[in-house]
């Protein structure tokens, strides 16, 4: 559901021939002509091979992907490479797993909390406060903060339902919290006004996605005061930045990227996770940065898509 929100817009954006392919959670493919319940619950299910198949005969010239868990992010990514589709955003990418992506960005110079990754069964050595989190969710699922040992046990169940595996690290004490996209323009890494999130202690699901009345989704972290634009003017954006930089290099970042960072009382920039994810929707978090640096929805839009078609 949270994916169909976000890429809703995505498919109205004028100029183009959209074709949506829809996957559900068994793997079966449908090609509806709209997100709408109705067009969704008429589309015909096709088995995984037969989607690729269909998808290659409508002749596409480029992939848009939406869905940002990680076979999002992995294998379906990959199943556009072996026709040779290309497609917007980063190849499959190491990101969907956060212990894997935090010493990557570490290696290449950039701050991260100290933690460590744990299984079921295993005890954690790193004294509270510290943040749990599962090792591959995403929309902040399973995020808790623990300060007692006595707090371990129910954070580490919870990050355990949506992974295999969970992350725990040092709590870096609340100064504040930013987003950074980066874009890939003209050859070089332009970094976006950064967008300031409004927490109390962590960020979790609920400061993201909440559900309506009529069981529909909202996005929550687009809600004022929760998040706001940051003057470019502002100290902490040129740390940032360079920290950013440093992140899409060592990840392999392709067309666009974005990241989180905590920022400690000092003023210092800690890496939190990366999002490898644009939905081209106005409300998204590099769109809305975007537009505050000037670039519309549809620029951003373009360039991306002729990113990906040049490199292909």
């Amino acid at each position: 559901m949270a994916r169909t929100r976000y890429a809703q817009d995505c498919a109205t954006i004028d100029g183009y021939e959209h074709h949506i392919a829809y996957v559900t959670p068994d793997g079966r493919w449908r090609f509806p002509t709209d997100l709408g319940v109705d067009a969704l619950a008429a589309a015909v299910p096709m088995a995984p091979a037969d989607g690729i198949a269909h998808v290659v005969g409508l002749g596409v010239d480029v992939m848009v992907p939406h869905m940002f868990c990680v076979p999002g992010t992995t294998t379906y990514r990959a199943q556009f490479d072996v026709p040779g589709i290309p497609y917007v955003g980063s190849t499959p990418a190491v990101t969907a797993n956060k212990a894997w992506a935090k010493a990557i960005v570490a290696a290449a110079g950039v701050d991260v909390p100290p933690g460590e990754l744990l299984r079921p069964g295993d005890r954690p050595t790193l004294a509270p406060p510290a943040v749990v989190k599962p090792a591959d969710a995403d929309n902040s699922l399973g995020v808790a903060l623990v300060r007692s040992r006595e707090d371990y046990g129910p954070a580490l169940t919870e990050a355990f339902t949506h992974s295999p595996s969970a992350l725990v690290e040092r709590y870096v004490e609340l100064g504040r919290e930013v987003r950074c996209g980066v874009l890939v323009r003209d050859g070089g890494l332009v970094c976006l006004p950064l967008e300031e999130c409004a927490v109390d202690d962590v960020r979790d699901h609920a400061h993201k996605i909440e559900r309506t009345a009529d069981g529909g989704l909202r996005l929550a972290a687009k809600d004022t005061p929760r998040a706001g634009i940051v003057d470019p003017s502002d100290p902490v954006t040129g740390p940032v930045w360079e920290a950013a930089r440093r992140c899409h290099v060592a990840l392999g970042a392709r067309h666009y990227s974005l990241f989180d960072f905590r920022i400690d009382a000092g003023g210092r920039p800690w890496f939190l996770e990366a999002g490898m994810y644009c939905s081209f929707s106005p409300k998204s978090v590099i769109a809305v940065m975007a537009k505050a640096a000037g670039i519309g929805v549809d620029e951003l839009f373009r360039t991306a898509l002729a990113s990906a078609l040049a490199a292909a």
